[in-house]
């Protein structure tokens, strides 16, 4: 029997991610096989409030893992933010037995997460999200299929590019952060990729980079541009006024967030649930389950909030050799 909490609740908040079922999944059977009871909440913080809570037995999580999204649902609860309902969430907590929470979701969900452990309740956080863009750690749920996504999608549309000798700009998620589309340009080869992060607003200079190209014989230009820059309709309509080339926007929007996840997602999913449970069971609370260096750690919830995430240098640096 746990040490620490003997009832436990597990949510998703926020965007979901693929692999979130594996999470799910992981902290079902890993609390179960330590005496503890799990329930379920559904719809993330929203369905705390609406007490929207269900027994998750070992079975409840079966045939799961290779599904996308969350059965648990997901929702995004701003209510949460105003202290007197953290106070009501909590009680809600309290009322069903609740003594420890494991958290699937994004800074957001953590806010979420410190707030309901100052109020008496254990809480661990798991980071979901396609964007990476959690600061304190290397890898977030959901971030491994939806580059995979993005980047099949980006080959299929390279194929037409080509043969119709178009510029063509691709937008893909990831909010403010610019990881999504940096991965893709040097996955995909992209000829450009515009980044929130380093985004100079010349679009001057992108229109002429097209012009020298298509001089130097390149029949085709694949733009990578991020959810954070955004606008590639009318950019498209501006490249195209300027340079002659036809010029084609697509948004690969929510698809990238669907699909069947890839191995490492839940792998690295499973294990960071299963994390989580353990953290719970030593009586530990605040706590977010991070991968770094290339080990499994935790960090203290607001340390890791107040941490700063910037695209890797090196990164950077090899894909100005490679994109262009």
């Amino acid at each position: 029997m746990s040490e620490g909490c003997k009832t436990i609740g597990v949510l998703t908040s926020g965007g979901d991610a693929p692999g979130m079922n594996a999470a799910v999944r992981a902290v079902v059977r890993t609390a179960t096989a330590k005496g503890m009871e799990v329930k379920g909440i559904r719809r993330g913080y929203a369905g705390l409030l609406d007490e929207d809570i269900v027994d998750m037995p070992p079975v409840s999580v079966s045939d799961i893992i290779h599904r996308g999204g969350t059965i648990l649902y997901t929702a995004r609860c701003r209510e949460m933010f105003q202290p007197e309902v953290q106070d009501h969430a909590a009680e809600i907590c309290r009322k069903h037995g609740i003594e420890g929470l494991v958290i699937i979701g994004g800074d957001g969900s953590f806010r979420g997460a410190g707030a309901l452990a100052e109020r008496g309740i254990n809480t661990i956080g798991v980071p979901g999200t396609i964007d990476l863009d959690i600061a304190c750690t290397d890898y977030t749920i959901g971030f491994d299929t939806a580059i995979n996504t993005a980047m099949e999608a980006i080959d299929k549309i390279r194929d037409t590019s080509t043969s119709h000798e178009r510029v063509s700009i691709v937008e893909v998620m990831g909010r403010q952060a610019g990881y999504i589309a940096m991965w893709c340009a040097i996955a995909n080869g992209a000829e450009d990729m515009l980044l929130p992060e380093m985004y100079d607003h010349d679009e001057q200079a992108l229109i002429d980079r097209i012009i020298e190209k298509r001089r130097k014989g390149k029949k085709h230009h694949i733009i990578i541009n991020a959810e954070g820059i955004g606008h590639s309709v009318s950019m498209a309509a501006r490249i195209e006024a300027a340079t002659g080339i036809e010029t084609r926007a697509t948004i690969l929007g929510h698809m990238q967030r669907g699909g069947t996840p890839t191995c490492k997602d839940r792998v690295y999913a499973s294990i960071m649930g299963a994390k989580a449970v353990e953290l719970l069971q030593e009586g530990k609370s605040k706590r977010i389950v991070a991968y770094r260096g290339g080990a499994f750690v935790d960090y203290d919830i607001q340390e890791a909030l107040h941490m700063q995430k910037s695209l890797p240098e090196d990164y950077i640096r090899i894909s100005k050799s490679l994109i262009r």
